[in-house]
């Protein structure tokens, strides 16, 4: 994680609980975006569970003195507690396969006591531009320059050169 994290202490620490506790998650949406360089801004961080009634969630919850509330009606699952309202819940992200595949092939980012997985750029553009939400539509090009600066970094890292545009 970045050494100036948006995450307030109690934040990351629920985040270092949920890696530690080795539960199956993805950090999905502009939050995981913004960890990957893109130059984006988001009210909340969405949290994508391989179970949201996993056993071990609800004991990290509880440490947390929080809890799960599926959702009910038209309301989404969100956790109840004070210190966790910056966290969103996501049942599926639209237009991306099946969570063990997207997890399987997640972004690592260095937290401590293990690794954060965050779905990369290109997965969350992907979704964006599945869903098609006039706010995710906005945010497309940022997201979009972030990825191919990313791809030219890691060009430049591999000795390879970037391919110049045509003109």
């Amino acid at each position: 994680m970045p050494k100036n994290s948006f995450f307030s202490k109690l934040e990351l620490n629920f985040l270092k609980a949920l890696v530690g506790a080795k539960i199956p998650f993805l950090m999905v949406g502009l939050s995981a975006a913004a960890l990957q360089g893109a130059p984006v801004v988001t009210q909340d961080v969405d949290l994508w569970f391989k179970d949201p009634n996993d056993p071990s969630l609800k004991k990290i919850l509880k440490k947390f003195r929080a809890s799960y509330l599926p959702p009910v009606g038209l309301s989404p699952p969100i956790f109840v507690g004070r210190g966790l309202e910056l966290f969103d819940i996501v049942l599926n992200m639209h237009g991306l396969n099946g969570f063990d595949e997207e997890y399987a092939g997640a972004v690592k980012l260095p937290i401590e006591g293990g690794k954060l997985r965050v779905l990369p750029l290109e997965r969350i553009i992907k979704s964006k531009e599945t869903i098609k939400r006039e706010k995710d539509l906005l945010v497309l090009k940022p997201l979009k320059d972030a990825l191919r600066a990313q791809s030219k970094k890691r060009k430049s890292r591999s000795g390879m050169k970037p391919k110049r545009p045509k003109s």
